[in-house]
């Protein structure tokens, strides 16, 4: 069953999708994604699940890597999940499925990898999702969680008052013991920071000014992983 923050996170993507917003995300996510891309070590024959993906870019660009395995993206969003499956049209290997991160649509052992990008922080129930993370893994299979909204970073707070949607705020240790309590091992944490170019003028809504974003993102995207152990 959907909840109802889900079916407001829902609602507000499907605006981001109608409005034509889903390619923002590949330019803002690419500078923090390729870096954690080159960490998991990706291997031709993965499986691998993307949670929360959006128009579907980074399953496509990780499928591009595995000419022997296949990707799986799910999302809330109907319409993010239209405009995956019409950009996708030809790879066989790729597959788009709507879907919420505590009730992922596979059976147990699906994946040796499962990936999400700037998604976590919306999930409803992140202890639910990450239990179904670490069920639909195979035994060997590594969680790898990206984040640009964290505790630790405090030039993103007030994104809070910005976002029409509930979020979670929660720090680098707490969404580590959330992975320990589902039963991963090896969790680690570390930041990833975004090396691309600062505009001289910023006129975004999101930070104060051009120093604050500057600020943002040196201290860097929060990676959070995992391993389920054999």
């Amino acid at each position: 069953m959907t909840s109802k923050a889900d079916e407001r996170v829902r609602d507000e993507f499907n605006r981001w999708a109608e409005a034509g917003r889903g390619a923002e995300m590949e330019t803002h996510h690419r500078p923090i994604t390729d870096p954690m891309l080159r960490l998991m070590d990706l291997q031709p024959s993965d499986t691998v699940l993307d949670v929360g993906c959006g128009t579907g870019w980074l399953a496509r660009q990780i499928a591009a890597q595995l000419p022997e395995g296949r990707v799986a993206g799910i999302d809330v969003s109907d319409e993010m999940i239209k405009l995956a499956q019409r950009s996708s049209t030809g790879l066989e290997s790729v597959t788009f499925l709507l879907g919420a991160a505590d009730n992922i649509p596979w059976p147990d052992s699906s994946f040796t990898k499962v990936i999400s990008v700037e998604s976590a922080y919306y999930w409803d129930d992140p202890s639910r999702a990450i239990r179904e993370t670490f069920r639909i893994l195979r035994p060997g299979g590594s969680a790898w969680i990206l984040i640009n909204f964290y505790r630790d970073n405090p030039h993103c707070h007030q994104w809070v008052d910005e976002l029409t949607v509930p979020v979670k705020l929660l720090a680098a240790d707490e969404w580590a013991r959330l992975l320990r309590d589902a039963g991963f091992q090896q969790v680690a944490h570390h930041r990833i920071p975004d090396r691309s170019p600062t505009p001289e003028v910023y006129g975004g809504h999101w930070f104060r000014d051009r120093e604050q974003l500057q600020k943002f993102k040196e201290e860097g995207a929060l990676l959070v992983y995992g391993v389920r152990e054999a």
